[in-house]
């Protein structure tokens, strides 16, 4: 009787572990295409990545590189005062969006230009993202909001 019980025990802990490998699995398949890293502009350019790797960028839109094209295309650089990256992006941006200003982009790196499929600006004037603002001050061109 004795040996059944520990049996009994050892195929039950058994199923528990198979079951909690196979959850972890799971979710990690369903987080792969989630995940986005971010990059600056000077680390795009230093190793470009893949043409079907999605990653976000962020940093400053250059001054005079925004130009409005042909309905809803947009392209302009972001550069984090090191290195610049050309941006295309096609859709309504944000109403904040402009030169001079923070921004972060997700897309893709195909060819030498980050085509985006999202935009995200600033929300007010002292507010960047943490990334943005560690990239810039990694190139030494950060300023504090209100300097």
């Amino acid at each position: 009787m004795k040996g059944l019980k520990k049996q009994r025990r050892v195929q039950v802990i058994l199923l528990a572990v198979v079951a909690m490998v196979l959850s972890v699995g799971l979710i990690g398949y369903a987080f792969r295409d989630g995940i986005n890293y971010f990059r600056s502009p000077s680390q795009v350019m230093a190793e470009p990545p893949a043409a079907n790797e999605t990653f976000r960028i962020g940093g400053l839109v250059e001054e005079g590189t925004l130009v409005r094209g042909v309905g809803e295309t947009v392209t302009f650089s972001v550069t984090d005062g090191g290195a610049s990256v050309p941006v295309s992006f096609t859709g309504v941006l944000p109403d904040l969006f402009e030169e001079n200003q923070g921004m972060i982009g997700t897309g893709k790196y195909v060819d030498g230009v980050f085509n985006a499929s999202e935009i995200l600006a600033k929300h007010d004037e002292s507010y960047m993202p943490k990334e943005v603002v560690d990239a810039l001050k990694e190139q030494g061109v950060y300023q504090e909001p209100g300097s």
